[in-house]
């Protein structure tokens, strides 16, 4: 008979995540050090000075137009195809599926939800924070502008286009692979290469023309400001992994609990009663043997012995003979013939 229960693929992974870690002991996590202090200041005081220079239609407004008119997809029309593919890596559902792939398999091998945690904070920090300024500032694109050389913001319910969402998305999306590496050193390597490929597609919208050259910027720095700050959100990671791992346990004991079958006891452990919670009660064993002994012989009680006493009796002799009466004869003897004298 089978005792054992069959696992679930939640119960799988929860089995595989049980495992030892194999992530290295020293694992090095970013902390709020002075220097990413004082690079988090310079990048907000950069977000805070392109806002200003935009609202003011100052020169960066008017390299916005100047770009636009030099139409940079009909000056090098060869470039079209490959860049249609290559802005796909500023799109938030692609993008965010693979690196959850990546990320997922690493807190598979790791015994750790902290990347899963992590990137699921950085997406949300993302869209509250892009997403609120895309609607406060309400900015239309290149190919909606109404009149030329103006800023072509607070048009509410129309643009949503300041700052670039693919450039913000690119920059958080492939730095956080960056931010979660294991090493200071491939954490070098990875931040060159998200900043690369977050650099190459803000690029990429301005030559389709999607973005103005100041929307991908405001992009570049908030895309950073999120990554810089994400060390403060590390306590509050730890404390939701704890809090997960502890309701699976939970779980886990309710449904080991409801699987028992009936009449078998749970493999938890009781508490013990108290003293005076326990009535006071005689032996079983020995009042059915005192009175199967009273019952039998009560002036032959054998304590030391552990089964009832058998009388022992003498063979009474059954009433009347056995042997055949005179004057029955059997029917199966012939009668002898009578002799005369």
């Amino acid at each position: 008979m089978r005792t054992e229960q069959n696992l679930t693929r939640l119960d799988r992974l929860f089995a595989r995540l049980d495992r030892e870690p194999e992530r290295p002991q020293n694992l090095d996590v970013p902390r709020m050090s002075p220097h990413r202090i004082v690079l988090l200041g310079s990048t907000l005081v950069f977000y805070g000075l392109i806002i200003v220079a935009v609202i003011n239609t100052t020169w960066l407004v008017r390299l916005d137009w100047q770009l636009m008119f030099f139409r940079p997809y009909q000056q090098w029309p060869e470039l079209h195809a490959f860049i249609d593919y290559y802005v796909v890596l500023g799109q938030r559902g692609p993008t965010a599926v693979m690196v959850l792939a990546w990320l997922g398999w690493r807190s598979w091998r790791q015994h750790t939800l902290r990347p899963l945690l992590m990137l699921g904070t950085s997406l949300l920090l993302l869209n509250v924070t892009v997403g609120a300024a895309k609607i406060g500032m309400g900015r239309l694109g290149p190919h909606y502008a109404t009149v030329i050389g103006s800023n072509e913001m607070w048009h509410f319910g129309e643009g949503d286009i300041f700052p670039s969402g693919h450039t913000a998305n690119a920059v958080v999306t492939w730095g956080i692979l960056a931010y979660l590496a294991s090493s200071q050193r491939t954490r070098r390597y990875l931040s060159a290469v998200s900043a690369i490929v977050a650099l190459g597609v803000g690029l990429s919208t301005v030559y389709l023309g999607t973005h103005w050259l100041s929307d991908v910027m405001l992009g570049w720095a908030a895309g950073l400001l999120i990554l810089l700050a994400l060390p403060w959100f590390e306590p509050l990671v730890a404390r939701a992994e704890a809090w997960i791992f502890a309701l699976r346990e939970r779980i886990r004991e309710r449904r080991a609990a409801a699987a028992l079958p009936v009449g078998v006891p749970a493999m938890f452990p009781q508490r013990a009663p108290a003293d005076d919670e326990v009535p006071a009660r005689e032996p079983i064993a020995a009042t059915v043997h005192q009175s199967r002994v009273h019952r039998t012989h009560p002036d032959r009680a054998h304590p030391e012995r552990a089964h009832p006493v058998r009388t022992e009796r003498a063979p009474v002799t059954p009433v009347g003979s056995r042997r055949p009466h005179p004057e029955r004869v059997a029917r199966s003897t012939p009668a002898s013939p009578v002799t005369g004298g």
